[in-house]
Protein backbone atom coordinates (compact mmCIF):
# COMPACT_ATOMS: atom_id res chain seq x y z
CA UNK A 1 0.00 0.00 0.00
CA UNK A 2 1.20 3.45 -0.83
CA UNK A 3 -1.18 5.83 0.97
CA UNK A 4 -2.72 5.98 4.42
CA UNK A 5 -6.22 4.51 4.73
CA UNK A 6 -9.15 6.86 4.77
CA UNK A 7 -10.89 6.96 8.11
CA UNK A 8 -14.44 8.07 8.71
CA UNK A 9 -14.75 10.49 11.57
CA UNK A 10 -15.11 8.72 14.85
CA UNK A 11 -15.72 10.72 17.99
CA UNK A 12 -16.61 8.37 20.81
CA UNK A 13 -15.93 10.95 23.49
CA UNK A 14 -18.30 13.93 23.68
CA UNK A 15 -16.90 17.24 24.88
CA UNK A 16 -17.99 16.87 28.50
CA UNK A 17 -17.48 13.99 30.92
CA UNK A 18 -20.80 13.85 32.74
CA UNK A 19 -24.42 12.85 32.10
CA UNK A 20 -27.08 15.42 31.31
CA UNK A 21 -29.55 17.11 33.53
CA UNK A 22 -32.62 19.03 32.39
CA UNK A 23 -32.41 21.90 29.94
CA UNK A 24 -30.59 24.89 31.38
CA UNK A 25 -31.89 28.40 30.66
CA UNK A 26 -29.17 30.99 31.17
CA UNK A 27 -29.90 34.73 30.80
CA UNK A 28 -26.95 36.64 29.31
CA UNK A 29 -26.42 40.37 28.99
CA UNK A 30 -23.93 42.31 26.89
CA UNK A 31 -23.37 46.00 27.77
CA UNK A 32 -24.91 48.47 25.33
CA UNK A 33 -21.64 50.33 24.84
CA UNK A 34 -19.87 47.10 23.89
CA UNK A 35 -22.37 46.41 21.10
CA UNK A 36 -22.41 50.01 19.88
CA UNK A 37 -18.61 50.18 19.87
CA UNK A 38 -18.39 46.98 17.85
CA UNK A 39 -20.95 48.29 15.33
CA UNK A 40 -19.09 51.60 15.02
CA UNK A 41 -15.76 49.85 14.58
CA UNK A 42 -17.19 47.60 11.86
CA UNK A 43 -18.62 50.59 9.95
CA UNK A 44 -15.30 52.45 10.15
CA UNK A 45 -13.50 49.39 8.81
CA UNK A 46 -15.95 48.98 5.95
CA UNK A 47 -15.65 52.66 4.99
CA UNK A 48 -11.97 52.03 4.25
CA UNK A 49 -12.46 48.82 2.26
CA UNK A 50 -15.88 48.94 0.55
CA UNK A 51 -15.96 50.07 -3.07
CA UNK A 52 -19.03 52.07 -4.11
CA UNK A 53 -19.73 53.92 -7.32
CA UNK A 54 -19.12 57.66 -6.96
CA UNK A 55 -16.60 57.33 -4.12
CA UNK A 56 -12.84 56.90 -4.19
CA UNK A 57 -11.50 53.68 -2.60
CA UNK A 58 -11.16 54.17 1.15
CA UNK A 59 -13.19 57.38 1.13
CA UNK A 60 -16.76 56.08 1.56
CA UNK A 61 -18.42 58.13 4.36
CA UNK A 62 -19.53 56.20 7.42
CA UNK A 63 -23.07 57.61 7.06
CA UNK A 64 -23.28 56.02 3.59
CA UNK A 65 -22.12 52.68 5.04
CA UNK A 66 -24.87 53.06 7.68
CA UNK A 67 -27.53 53.76 5.07
CA UNK A 68 -26.54 50.90 2.78
CA UNK A 69 -25.28 48.23 5.18
CA UNK A 70 -26.48 49.32 8.61
CA UNK A 71 -28.91 46.44 9.34
CA UNK A 72 -26.53 43.79 8.04
CA UNK A 73 -23.61 45.16 10.05
CA UNK A 74 -25.64 45.25 13.25
CA UNK A 75 -26.88 41.68 12.81
CA UNK A 76 -23.35 40.42 12.17
CA UNK A 77 -22.06 42.22 15.25
CA UNK A 78 -24.96 40.91 17.36
CA UNK A 79 -24.08 37.34 16.33
CA UNK A 80 -20.43 37.95 17.15
CA UNK A 81 -21.21 39.48 20.55
CA UNK A 82 -23.66 36.66 21.38
CA UNK A 83 -20.97 34.08 20.65
CA UNK A 84 -18.37 35.83 22.80
CA UNK A 85 -20.67 36.73 25.72
CA UNK A 86 -22.19 33.25 25.77
CA UNK A 87 -18.75 31.66 25.94
CA UNK A 88 -17.81 34.03 28.77
CA UNK A 89 -21.00 33.15 30.66
CA UNK A 90 -20.47 29.39 30.19
CA UNK A 91 -16.88 29.64 31.37
CA UNK A 92 -17.86 31.71 34.41
CA UNK A 93 -20.57 29.20 35.39
CA UNK A 94 -18.37 26.20 34.51
CA UNK A 95 -20.99 24.81 32.13
CA UNK A 96 -20.46 22.67 29.04
CA UNK A 97 -23.48 22.60 26.72
CA UNK A 98 -24.31 19.49 24.74
CA UNK A 99 -24.91 20.69 21.23
CA UNK A 100 -25.56 24.19 19.99
CA UNK A 101 -27.53 26.38 22.46
CA UNK A 102 -30.87 27.83 21.39
CA UNK A 103 -30.86 31.65 21.59
CA UNK A 104 -34.01 33.55 22.59
CA UNK A 105 -33.55 37.33 22.07
CA UNK A 106 -34.86 39.62 24.82
CA UNK A 107 -33.49 43.05 23.88
CA UNK A 108 -31.43 43.98 20.83
CA UNK A 109 -32.44 47.60 20.22
CA UNK A 110 -29.77 50.24 19.48
CA UNK A 111 -28.63 52.04 22.61
CA UNK A 112 -29.90 49.25 24.88
CA UNK A 113 -28.03 46.39 26.50
CA UNK A 114 -27.97 43.18 24.48
CA UNK A 115 -30.06 40.62 26.39
CA UNK A 116 -30.93 37.05 25.47
CA UNK A 117 -31.62 33.66 27.04
CA UNK A 118 -29.54 30.63 26.02
CA UNK A 119 -31.21 27.23 26.40
CA UNK A 120 -29.15 24.04 26.23
CA UNK A 121 -28.65 20.60 27.71
CA UNK A 122 -25.84 20.38 30.25
CA UNK A 123 -23.74 17.75 31.96
CA UNK A 124 -24.11 17.83 35.76
CA UNK A 125 -21.60 15.92 37.86
CA UNK A 126 -22.10 12.23 38.56
CA UNK A 127 -24.00 12.00 41.84
CA UNK A 128 -22.55 8.60 42.75
CA UNK A 129 -19.36 6.69 42.13
CA UNK A 130 -19.29 4.48 39.08
CA UNK A 131 -20.29 0.86 39.67
CA UNK A 132 -17.57 -1.63 38.77
CA UNK A 133 -19.33 -4.62 40.34
CA UNK A 134 -19.02 -6.93 37.38
CA UNK A 135 -16.85 -9.74 36.09
CA UNK A 136 -14.89 -10.11 32.86
CA UNK A 137 -13.81 -13.31 31.14
CA UNK A 138 -10.22 -13.24 29.92
CA UNK A 139 -9.88 -15.56 26.90
CA UNK A 140 -7.31 -18.29 27.57
CA UNK A 141 -6.03 -19.28 24.14
CA UNK A 142 -2.79 -20.03 22.36
CA UNK A 143 -1.95 -20.39 18.69
CA UNK A 144 -1.58 -24.14 18.11
CA UNK A 145 -0.46 -26.25 15.16
CA UNK A 146 -4.08 -26.83 14.10
CA UNK A 147 -4.68 -23.07 14.05
CA UNK A 148 -1.64 -22.55 11.84
CA UNK A 149 -2.71 -25.30 9.44
CA UNK A 150 -6.21 -23.82 9.27
CA UNK A 151 -4.72 -20.41 8.44
CA UNK A 152 -2.55 -21.94 5.73
CA UNK A 153 -5.72 -23.44 4.30
CA UNK A 154 -7.32 -19.98 4.26
CA UNK A 155 -4.28 -18.54 2.51
CA UNK A 156 -4.51 -21.26 -0.13
CA UNK A 157 -8.20 -20.48 -0.66
CA UNK A 158 -7.35 -16.80 -1.05
CA UNK A 159 -5.12 -17.72 -4.01
CA UNK A 160 -7.42 -20.38 -5.43
CA UNK A 161 -8.36 -20.47 -9.09
CA UNK A 162 -11.72 -21.48 -10.49
CA UNK A 163 -12.14 -24.10 -13.21
CA UNK A 164 -15.45 -24.26 -15.06
CA UNK A 165 -17.28 -27.56 -14.79
CA UNK A 166 -20.19 -29.07 -16.69
CA UNK A 167 -22.20 -30.28 -13.72
CA UNK A 168 -24.63 -29.07 -11.08
CA UNK A 169 -23.30 -26.64 -8.49
CA UNK A 170 -22.46 -27.84 -4.99
CA UNK A 171 -21.47 -25.98 -1.85
CA UNK A 172 -18.01 -24.36 -2.15
CA UNK A 173 -18.44 -24.09 -5.92
CA UNK A 174 -18.57 -20.71 -7.62
CA UNK A 175 -21.53 -19.68 -9.75
CA UNK A 176 -21.60 -16.62 -11.99
CA UNK A 177 -25.10 -15.17 -12.00
CA UNK A 178 -27.35 -12.30 -12.99
CA UNK A 179 -30.03 -11.50 -10.45
CA UNK A 180 -32.92 -9.07 -10.03
CA UNK A 181 -35.00 -8.84 -6.88
CA UNK A 182 -38.47 -7.47 -6.24
CA UNK A 183 -40.63 -7.01 -3.17
CA UNK A 184 -44.35 -7.21 -3.95
CA UNK A 185 -43.41 -6.70 -7.59
CA UNK A 186 -41.46 -3.49 -6.89
CA UNK A 187 -37.74 -2.86 -7.27
CA UNK A 188 -35.58 -1.74 -4.34
CA UNK A 189 -32.11 -0.30 -3.83
CA UNK A 190 -29.34 -2.77 -4.70
CA UNK A 191 -31.74 -5.31 -6.19
CA UNK A 192 -29.74 -6.04 -9.37
CA UNK A 193 -26.45 -7.67 -10.25
CA UNK A 194 -24.86 -8.88 -13.48
CA UNK A 195 -22.20 -11.53 -14.04
CA UNK A 196 -21.56 -11.66 -10.32
CA UNK A 197 -19.29 -14.46 -9.06
CA UNK A 198 -20.66 -16.07 -5.90
CA UNK A 199 -19.07 -18.83 -3.84
CA UNK A 200 -21.81 -21.00 -2.42
CA UNK A 201 -21.44 -21.32 1.32
CA UNK A 202 -19.44 -18.10 1.67
CA UNK A 203 -22.25 -16.28 3.49
CA UNK A 204 -21.88 -13.31 1.13
CA UNK A 205 -25.62 -13.08 0.51
CA UNK A 206 -28.54 -12.96 2.93
CA UNK A 207 -29.49 -16.28 4.60
CA UNK A 208 -31.23 -18.70 2.25
CA UNK A 209 -29.94 -17.17 -0.99
CA UNK A 210 -26.89 -19.33 -1.59
CA UNK A 211 -28.49 -22.52 -0.33
CA UNK A 212 -31.20 -22.31 -3.01
CA UNK A 213 -28.56 -22.26 -5.75
CA UNK A 214 -27.26 -25.72 -4.96
CA UNK A 215 -27.96 -27.94 -7.94
CA UNK A 216 -28.13 -25.24 -10.63
CA UNK A 217 -26.16 -25.59 -13.84
CA UNK A 218 -24.87 -23.17 -16.45
CA UNK A 219 -27.76 -21.77 -18.50
CA UNK A 220 -30.38 -22.38 -15.81
CA UNK A 221 -32.95 -19.75 -14.85
CA UNK A 222 -34.59 -19.89 -11.45
CA UNK A 223 -36.65 -17.74 -9.10
CA UNK A 224 -35.92 -17.95 -5.40
CA UNK A 225 -37.61 -16.35 -2.40
CA UNK A 226 -35.72 -15.11 0.62
CA UNK A 227 -36.55 -12.98 3.65
CA UNK A 228 -34.30 -10.13 4.70
CA UNK A 229 -33.33 -10.26 8.41
CA UNK A 230 -35.42 -8.01 10.66
CA UNK A 231 -32.26 -6.17 11.70
CA UNK A 232 -31.01 -5.68 8.14
CA UNK A 233 -29.35 -2.23 7.93
CA UNK A 234 -31.52 -0.97 5.05
CA UNK A 235 -34.94 -0.30 6.63
CA UNK A 236 -36.52 -0.33 3.16
CA UNK A 237 -36.20 -4.13 2.98
CA UNK A 238 -35.63 -5.26 6.58
CA UNK A 239 -37.90 -8.15 7.52
CA UNK A 240 -39.50 -8.32 4.05
CA UNK A 241 -39.76 -11.23 1.65
CA UNK A 242 -38.16 -10.77 -1.77
CA UNK A 243 -38.27 -12.74 -5.01
CA UNK A 244 -35.03 -12.99 -6.99
CA UNK A 245 -34.97 -13.96 -10.65
CA UNK A 246 -31.65 -15.76 -11.23
CA UNK A 247 -29.83 -16.55 -14.47
CA UNK A 248 -26.82 -18.85 -14.12
CA UNK A 249 -23.96 -18.26 -16.56
CA UNK A 250 -21.49 -20.86 -15.31
CA UNK A 251 -20.41 -23.18 -12.52
CA UNK A 252 -16.77 -23.55 -11.43
CA UNK A 253 -14.94 -25.59 -8.83
CA UNK A 254 -12.06 -24.42 -6.65
CA UNK A 255 -8.50 -25.41 -7.47
CA UNK A 256 -6.15 -24.84 -4.53
CA UNK A 257 -2.48 -24.00 -5.10
CA UNK A 258 0.11 -26.46 -3.85
CA UNK A 259 1.79 -25.71 -0.53
CA UNK A 260 5.22 -25.47 -2.13
CA UNK A 261 8.22 -23.18 -2.60
CA UNK A 262 6.42 -20.94 -5.10
CA UNK A 263 3.53 -20.49 -2.69
CA UNK A 264 5.86 -19.63 0.21
CA UNK A 265 7.77 -17.06 -1.85
CA UNK A 266 4.47 -15.42 -2.80
CA UNK A 267 4.07 -14.58 0.90
CA UNK A 268 7.53 -13.06 1.27
CA UNK A 269 9.49 -16.12 2.44
CA UNK A 270 12.85 -15.54 0.78
CA UNK A 271 14.11 -19.12 0.95
CA UNK A 272 10.74 -20.53 -0.13
CA UNK A 273 10.62 -23.00 2.77
CA UNK A 274 7.27 -24.17 4.08
CA UNK A 275 8.67 -24.16 7.61
CA UNK A 276 9.64 -20.53 7.16
CA UNK A 277 6.09 -19.80 6.01
CA UNK A 278 4.68 -21.60 9.05
CA UNK A 279 6.90 -19.55 11.37
CA UNK A 280 5.78 -16.33 9.67
CA UNK A 281 2.11 -17.33 9.87
CA UNK A 282 2.53 -18.31 13.53
CA UNK A 283 4.14 -14.97 14.36
CA UNK A 284 1.39 -13.03 12.59
CA UNK A 285 -1.34 -15.04 14.29
CA UNK A 286 0.21 -14.52 17.71
CA UNK A 287 0.31 -10.78 17.08
CA UNK A 288 -3.30 -10.83 15.89
CA UNK A 289 -4.32 -12.99 18.85
CA UNK A 290 -2.99 -10.39 21.26
CA UNK A 291 -5.12 -7.76 19.51
CA UNK A 292 -8.18 -10.05 19.54
CA UNK A 293 -7.85 -10.72 23.28
CA UNK A 294 -7.49 -7.00 24.01
CA UNK A 295 -10.52 -6.18 21.84
CA UNK A 296 -12.58 -8.95 23.43
CA UNK A 297 -11.88 -7.73 26.96
CA UNK A 298 -12.53 -4.15 25.90
CA UNK A 299 -15.94 -5.05 24.45
CA UNK A 300 -16.86 -6.90 27.65
CA UNK A 301 -15.82 -3.97 29.85
CA UNK A 302 -17.80 -1.53 27.71
CA UNK A 303 -20.94 -3.68 27.85
CA UNK A 304 -20.67 -4.23 31.62
CA UNK A 305 -20.10 -0.52 32.24
CA UNK A 306 -23.27 0.34 30.35
CA UNK A 307 -25.28 -2.34 32.17
CA UNK A 308 -24.08 -1.25 35.61
CA UNK A 309 -24.20 2.50 35.04
CA UNK A 310 -27.42 3.43 33.20
CA UNK A 311 -27.63 7.07 32.21
CA UNK A 312 -29.47 9.44 29.92
CA UNK A 313 -27.53 11.46 27.37
CA UNK A 314 -28.42 14.65 25.51
CA UNK A 315 -30.36 14.21 22.31
CA UNK A 316 -28.03 16.67 20.60
CA UNK A 317 -25.07 14.33 21.08
CA UNK A 318 -27.01 11.33 19.75
CA UNK A 319 -28.05 13.27 16.66
CA UNK A 320 -24.47 14.35 16.09
CA UNK A 321 -23.25 10.76 16.38
CA UNK A 322 -25.96 9.55 13.98
CA UNK A 323 -24.74 12.10 11.44
CA UNK A 324 -21.17 10.84 11.89
CA UNK A 325 -22.24 7.21 11.43
CA UNK A 326 -24.24 8.10 8.33
CA UNK A 327 -21.16 9.77 6.91
CA UNK A 328 -19.09 6.72 7.82
CA UNK A 329 -21.58 4.35 6.14
CA UNK A 330 -22.07 6.44 3.00
CA UNK A 331 -23.65 4.65 0.05
CA UNK A 332 -24.72 1.72 2.24
CA UNK A 333 -28.38 2.69 2.45
CA UNK A 334 -28.43 3.07 6.22
CA UNK A 335 -31.13 5.29 7.67
CA UNK A 336 -31.44 7.14 10.96
CA UNK A 337 -33.55 4.49 12.70
CA UNK A 338 -30.99 1.79 11.94
CA UNK A 339 -28.24 3.85 13.55
CA UNK A 340 -30.13 5.13 16.60
CA UNK A 341 -29.16 2.36 19.04
CA UNK A 342 -25.53 2.31 17.92
CA UNK A 343 -25.21 6.09 18.19
CA UNK A 344 -26.77 6.17 21.66
CA UNK A 345 -24.46 3.40 22.87
CA UNK A 346 -21.36 5.16 21.55
CA UNK A 347 -22.33 8.45 23.19
CA UNK A 348 -23.04 6.78 26.54
CA UNK A 349 -19.70 4.99 26.42
CA UNK A 350 -18.00 8.26 25.64
CA UNK A 351 -19.57 9.87 28.69
CA UNK A 352 -18.61 7.00 31.00
CA UNK A 353 -15.06 6.69 29.70
CA UNK A 354 -14.54 10.44 29.90
CA UNK A 355 -15.60 10.35 33.54
CA UNK A 356 -13.17 7.50 34.26
CA UNK A 357 -10.37 9.40 32.53
CA UNK A 358 -11.19 12.57 34.48
CA UNK A 359 -11.57 10.91 37.90
CA UNK A 360 -8.32 9.00 37.60
CA UNK A 361 -6.32 11.68 35.77
CA UNK A 362 -5.44 9.34 32.91
CA UNK A 363 -3.28 11.07 30.32
CA UNK A 364 -2.85 9.76 26.80
CA UNK A 365 0.51 8.00 26.47
CA UNK A 366 2.39 9.54 23.51
CA UNK A 367 4.65 6.48 23.24
CA UNK A 368 1.64 4.24 22.74
CA UNK A 369 0.23 6.67 20.19
CA UNK A 370 3.49 6.42 18.25
CA UNK A 371 3.49 2.62 18.53
CA UNK A 372 -0.03 2.48 17.09
CA UNK A 373 0.93 4.75 14.21
CA UNK A 374 4.12 2.76 13.56
CA UNK A 375 2.08 -0.45 13.41
CA UNK A 376 -0.25 1.06 10.82
CA UNK A 377 2.63 2.56 8.85
CA UNK A 378 4.54 -0.74 8.72
CA UNK A 379 2.10 -2.14 6.15
CA UNK A 380 2.89 0.63 3.62
CA UNK A 381 5.71 1.00 1.15
CA UNK A 382 6.89 4.28 2.73
CA UNK A 383 6.30 4.03 6.49
CA UNK A 384 8.00 7.34 7.30
CA UNK A 385 5.62 9.22 5.00
CA UNK A 386 2.63 7.58 6.67
CA UNK A 387 3.91 8.53 10.13
CA UNK A 388 4.34 12.13 9.00
CA UNK A 389 0.86 12.07 7.48
CA UNK A 390 -0.75 11.00 10.77
CA UNK A 391 1.12 13.59 12.82
CA UNK A 392 0.25 16.25 10.27
CA UNK A 393 -3.47 15.43 10.18
CA UNK A 394 -5.21 16.36 13.42
CA UNK A 395 -8.32 14.30 12.71
CA UNK A 396 -6.32 11.13 12.05
CA UNK A 397 -4.09 11.76 15.06
CA UNK A 398 -7.10 12.35 17.31
CA UNK A 399 -8.58 9.01 16.21
CA UNK A 400 -5.41 7.21 17.32
CA UNK A 401 -5.25 9.17 20.59
CA UNK A 402 -8.89 8.27 21.30
CA UNK A 403 -8.18 4.58 20.76
CA UNK A 404 -5.14 4.75 23.05
CA UNK A 405 -6.95 6.56 25.88
CA UNK A 406 -9.73 3.96 25.64
CA UNK A 407 -7.17 1.18 26.03
CA UNK A 408 -5.63 2.96 29.02
CA UNK A 409 -9.05 3.41 30.64
CA UNK A 410 -9.87 -0.28 30.18
CA UNK A 411 -6.49 -1.24 31.67
CA UNK A 412 -7.14 1.00 34.67
CA UNK A 413 -10.51 -0.70 35.20
CA UNK A 414 -9.00 -4.17 34.95
CA UNK A 415 -6.15 -3.37 37.35
CA UNK A 416 -7.63 -0.95 39.90
CA UNK A 417 -11.42 -1.08 40.07
CA UNK A 418 -11.92 -4.46 41.71
CA UNK A 419 -13.45 -6.05 38.61
CA UNK A 420 -13.49 -9.85 38.85
CA UNK A 421 -11.47 -11.54 36.10
CA UNK A 422 -12.11 -15.16 35.17
CA UNK A 423 -10.13 -17.26 32.70
CA UNK A 424 -12.21 -18.76 29.90
CA UNK A 425 -10.84 -21.37 27.47
CA UNK A 426 -11.32 -20.21 23.90
CA UNK A 427 -9.90 -20.62 20.41
CA UNK A 428 -8.44 -18.34 17.80
CA UNK A 429 -11.43 -18.82 15.47
CA UNK A 430 -13.92 -18.10 18.26
CA UNK A 431 -12.22 -14.81 19.09
CA UNK A 432 -11.98 -13.85 15.42
CA UNK A 433 -15.69 -14.57 14.92
CA UNK A 434 -16.62 -12.63 18.06
CA UNK A 435 -14.63 -9.65 16.77
CA UNK A 436 -16.36 -9.92 13.40
CA UNK A 437 -19.80 -9.95 15.04
CA UNK A 438 -18.86 -6.99 17.22
CA UNK A 439 -17.90 -4.92 14.18
CA UNK A 440 -20.89 -6.07 12.20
Amino acid sequence: RTAPPSRARRNLHPPAPTPPGPDRRTPVQGPADRLDQEVGSRRESMSRTVRLDGFRPGKVPVRVIQQKYGDRVRLEVIEQVINSTLQEALTQENLSPAGRPSIEPQSMQPGEALEYVATFEVFPEFAQALDYGFSVERPAVEVGDDDVEAMLGKLRRQRATWNKVDRAAAMNDQVVIDFEGTIDGESFTGNKGQSMPLELGSGSMIPGFEEQLEGVSGGDEKTITVTFPADYPAAEVAGKSADFAIKVHSVAEMALPELDEEFARAFGIADGSIEGLRREVTSNMQRELKQLVTANIKDQVFSRLLDKNPLEVPRALIDSEIAALQDQAQNQGLDTSALEASAERRVKLGVLLSEIVKQNQIQVDPDRVRQNIDTIAASYENPDEVVQYYYGNQEMLTAIQTAVIEEQAVEWIMENSGVTVEEKPSSFDELAEAAKQSKG
